[in-house]
């Protein structure tokens, strides 16, 4: 079997089913494919909804919400493609993107991880799809936006590298987990994802172990999907008057977000900085958290 689609879904029935909807509108490769859905105990019937209009998905029910990594690690263990590609539940695919993508790996062995171009709803291109590892500089340009001003500088432009050409294929540090087309062998060496990471940062983590391993990332405009980003999110209006469960989630979320950056820098880069860095980063880390959790807040 050529290529395994992992799809997690957490309560996007709605979403879940459009992009099932163009995964099976898709040219389908010629040792063919499978497609996995992992239901994080969304409780919204998806699982049913699934195997009545997609009777070819697999679909595995998970009894509890095991978080982004969890999830697609069920499914990888599940997969049986030489390639694996986890694919969020909020994409559309083009219909040229599985044959693509399949052919670009075969045509370059040394590569471990690739993706294509991720186009955002609102337009443009999701710029975390095309990224360089968070160092301390990097996230210190980008969160004080040093990047902002001077995004095509190599010097202050290193988280989302906007200095390299979206048109041309060539080699990136990490794409967005939305869109993480995956060799096998570059997986079986890396391992999965790390369950630790519970929301946000697991896809930075395995790139990371991938291109230490040796193998290559790259992103590549051969062929492109839609990533529904906030598409189902509040609008303006609504988000200077969220309601009390709203201002929870957002919470949550921003926890988990900033609790990841912490947990990547403690992995990777702990030894390789000073003492004095370390405690300045997870300061500016601790920092930025309180600061968007007191901007929930007030809204």
């Amino acid at each position: 079997m050529d290529l395994s689609v992992v799809i997690v879904n957490y309560k996007t029935r709605d979403l879940t089913l459009q992009t099932l909807v163009s995964v099976f509108a898709a040219k389908e490769p010629e040792g063919k494919m499978e497609v996995i859905l992992v239901d994080n105990a969304s409780a919204d019937d998806t699982p049913s909804f699934v195997r009545q209009r997609f009777p070819k998905v697999k679909v595995i029910a998970s009894k509890k919400n095991l978080g982004f990594a969890g999830g697609n690690n069920l499914g990888i263990r599940q997969a049986k493609g030489r390639y694996v590609l986890l694919l969020n539940s909020d994409t559309l695919v083009n219909k040229d993107a599985f044959t693509k993508m399949i052919k670009f790996m075969e045509e370059n062995p040394k590569v471990g991880l690739a993706t294509c171009k991720v186009k955002l709803f609102a337009g443009g291109i999701d710029p975390a799809s095309h990224r360089g590892f968070p160092t301390p500089w990097a996230a210190l340009t980008y969160y004080s936006g040093l990047e902002k001003l001077w995004p095509k500088s190599r010097l202050f432009g290193q988280y989302h590298q906007g200095w390299k050409d979206l048109k041309t294929t060539h080699e990136i540090d990490t794409p967005v987990g939305a869109f993480f087309f995956l060799r096998r062998e570059a997986l079986k060496q890396t391992g999965n994802l790390d369950e630790a990471f519970f929301m946000y940062g697991e896809d930075i983590d395995l790139a990371f172990r991938i291109k230490s391993a040796g193998w290559e990332i790259i992103y590549t405009p051969i062929t492109s999907i839609t990533h529904l980003k906030g598409a189902s999110g509040l609008n303006k209006k609504v988000q200077n008057q969220l309601t009390a469960e709203a201002k929870a989630i957002r919470i949550r979320t921003v926890t988990n977000f900033f609790e990841a950056m912490k947990l990547f820098y403690q992995k990777h880069y702990r030894k390789r900085y000073p003492f004095v860095l370390a405690w300045l980063v997870w300061s500016g880390i601790d920092l930025l958290k309180t600061l968007r959790i007191v901007s929930i807040k007030l809204k």
